[in-house]
């Protein structure tokens, strides 16, 4: 017979291990790979959200840029979250079997071919040199099979909703397909992140696919279409919007033959835009609808992120020589122009941006050319206590929600190319807290 102390002591044993059990049901970490990493915005976002003991967790990422010797976005990745399980090669020659198991799969994954930069002419879209990456994503997921991710969540520029010019949407069509052959239903949506209150002007699109028999799948299973554009998808919870009414929706079936959408999608009405702001896909049928931010809580405007201007750099200021050019640049102009090919005379003409940039406004969208002294029509110019400035890095960092001087260490030109290229944090973490909500 146990003595009453022994008896204590097993008791607290058994108590404990109830509580270990209960533990392990409400400690959960969402094993996740960050792909196309840059500097490591999406990790920063969701491992800043904790909720009821669960977590993020990045147990692999990878980051490799092709066109550069020195791999600067990838160094920096490391010097703030470590070397262990992290893969500077090129993803395409990864084998999926170096690549851990995980619950979630994010990332931005490379837009060249979408970028506004370039007119949609010119946008090669899935078939374009950068584009093709999207196939590494896919690879992994097939790749994976009964261990494939139950989430992805992915991000590129808005302009992927029309791509390319002759057939608009096809491009996105093809990535629906995809996933849907994988057995994953989509979310997406466009989010300007100064409309739900962050400091820039951001237009980007995310993507959230989820895998049969999870519970946002079984959500969009259960619900009908104005439901889950309204209220029940993971973007309505985290980013909402005006309400949507059912005759602004579009409805269409995709076909699982790629070889058919690369052909023939959109083929009919090649200027009129398949998919728009927001919308799903379940068992290949799509809905989307414009829709518009509901958003009534604090806004961010770019004095607020401003360094105080004891601690600005001597060259990151405007003399008033070089103030005359940058004026020009902002100014609006008609330009007389020669078509190479043809030999054609045409006016291209420019109309005029605010400048200086207001101070008392979420800040315009940063650029991969942010960095350098030269005038630029693009580049940010403030005006503060009666003199002119470019931003600084620190600055660029903070609009992107950023931890200060997380890309220090390489040349302030890189450092504001990094940004341009980066995500605005602010937008992950929210989608990250709602997403926790999903999984548990």
């Amino acid at each position: 017979m146990k003595t009453p102390n022994l008896f204590s002591f097993y008791q607290k044993v058994e108590e404990q291990k109830n509580m270990n059990k209960q533990m392990n049901v409400t400690n959960q970490t969402i094993k996740t790979i960050e792909l196309f990493a840059g500097v490591g915005g999406f990790r920063i976002g969701l491992e800043k959200v904790k909720r009821n003991n669960s977590e993020f967790k990045v147990v692999w990422s990878n980051q490799w840029e092709p066109s550069t010797k020195t791999q600067h976005a990838s160094d920096i990745y490391c010097a703030r979250f470590g070397f262990e399980n992290h893969c500077n090669e090129d993803i395409a020659t990864v084998d999926v079997s170096d690549i851990p198991d995980h619950d979630l799969l994010v990332g931005g994954f490379p837009c060249q071919d979408y970028s506004v930069a370039s007119t949609l002419k010119n946008s090669h879209g899935l078939v374009g040199k950068k584009g093709v990456l999207w196939w590494e994503i896919y690879r992994i997921i097939r790749d994976k099979k009964g261990n494939a991710p139950k989430y992805l969540l992915l991000e590129n520029v808005d302009r992927l909703l029309k791509s390319p010019a002759s057939q608009r949407g096809r491009d996105f069509a093809i990535i629906l397909s995809s996933l849907n052959e994988l057995g994953y239903a989509v979310e997406w949506r466009v989010i300007n992140a100064s409309d739900y209150g962050m400091p820039q002007r951001r237009r980007r699109i995310f993507i959230f696919a989820t895998k049969q028999n999870t519970k946002s799948y079984n959500i969009l299973k259960e619900n009908n279409s104005l439901e889950i554009l309204n209220h029940t998808g993971i973007f309505a919870k985290t980013f909402p919007i005006n309400e949507i009414v059912e005759n602004d929706l579009i409805i269409n079936k995709l076909s699982n033959d790629l070889v058919d959408i690369t052909n023939n999608f959109n083929k009919e009405t090649p200027k009129k835009n398949a998919f728009l702001d927001t919308g799903y896909m379940i068992n290949g049928i799509y809905y989307t609808v414009k829709c518009n931010a509901n958003y009534n809580g604090k806004t961010s405007v770019l004095r607020d992120f401003l360094e105080d201007e004891k601690n600005i750099p001597k060259e990151f200021y405007i003399d008033s020589e070089e103030l005359k050019k940058w004026e020009y640049q902002k100014g609006a102009k008609s330009i007389e122009r020669i078509n190479k090919i043809t030999g054609h005379k045409y006016l291209y003409t420019e109309g005029s941006m605010g400048f200086p940039d207001c101070l008392e406004k979420p800040s315009r969208t940063i650029i991969t050319g942010e960095g350098g002294a030269s005038p630029s029509r693009f580049k940010h110019v403030v005006k503060v206590n009666g003199k002119y400035r470019r931003l600084t890095p620190l600055e660029l960092e903070r609009l992107n929600m950023f931890p200060d001087n997380h890309t220090v260490g390489v040349s302030d030109s890189k450092r504001a190319f990094l940004m341009g290229n980066a995500l605005v944090v602010g937008i992950v973490e929210k989608l990250g807290h709602t997403l926790l909500s999903e999984i548990n």
